[in-house]
């Protein structure tokens, strides 16, 4: 999918003192979308902010380093799937748990008590049809005014693109998987 881009011209951009909290979107087929969103998460907890990251793809009790690293430092990071959905013996079970984990995010970013929430892997549960767009959208326009949400996962729809700050696209160049290299602790998980 190719997303629109508006021109920049860089010598026209003039930073405003403007502090508002942001909508960010890391996307594209290429490595880094979720690694980029943990980055800025664990920026904002070094900051002494309140941060959430919730999974839409990754189970409850999932121990990857991320999880590990995130429970010493006090990062709360929280899985709401069921693992790969091509795994899944009981869609629409994976599709309901979309749904509830939705609630729960949505009401941590209107809560307006934290400064970063990170919906890690939101556009495969909204590309599946699980979760509708539209309370998605909604959600992102009514949140009180400081907090900032990171989404992440390839395929982001252009409407939340459309009202994104800031949307960086992971272009693949090359993939150690398409040379038969499998995932690496450490690097994947």
């Amino acid at each position: 999918m190719e997303i629109e881009k508006p021109p920049v011209d860089r010598e026209r951009v003039i930073p405003t003192a403007e502090r508002r909290g942001l909508i960010l979107i890391n996307t594209g087929d290429g490595k880094g979308k979720s690694t980029a969103a943990f980055g800025l998460a664990l920026r904002a907890h070094g900051r002494g902010k309140k941060v959430h990251i919730y999974q839409f793809m990754k189970v409850p009790s999932a121990r990857f380093g991320e999880h590990r690293l995130f429970e010493q430092i006090g990062l709360p990071i929280e899985g709401l799937g069921d693992g790969f959905s091509w795994k899944s013996k009981d869609l629409e079970h994976s599709a309901q748990l979309a749904r509830d984990g939705w609630e729960r995010a949505k009401a941590t970013i209107l809560g307006g008590e934290h400064f970063l929430v990170v919906l890690d892997e939101i556009t495969y549960p909204i590309r599946y049809g699980w979760l509708p767009l539209e309370p998605v959208l909604e959600t992102l326009k009514q949140r009180p005014e400081h907090v900032h949400v990171v989404l992440t996962g390839r395929g982001a729809p252009q409407e939340l693109v459309d009202i994104a700050d800031t949307v960086t696209e992971m272009t693949l160049v090359k993939h150690h998987y398409n040379a038969g290299v499998p995932a690496q602790r450490g690097i994947e998980d």
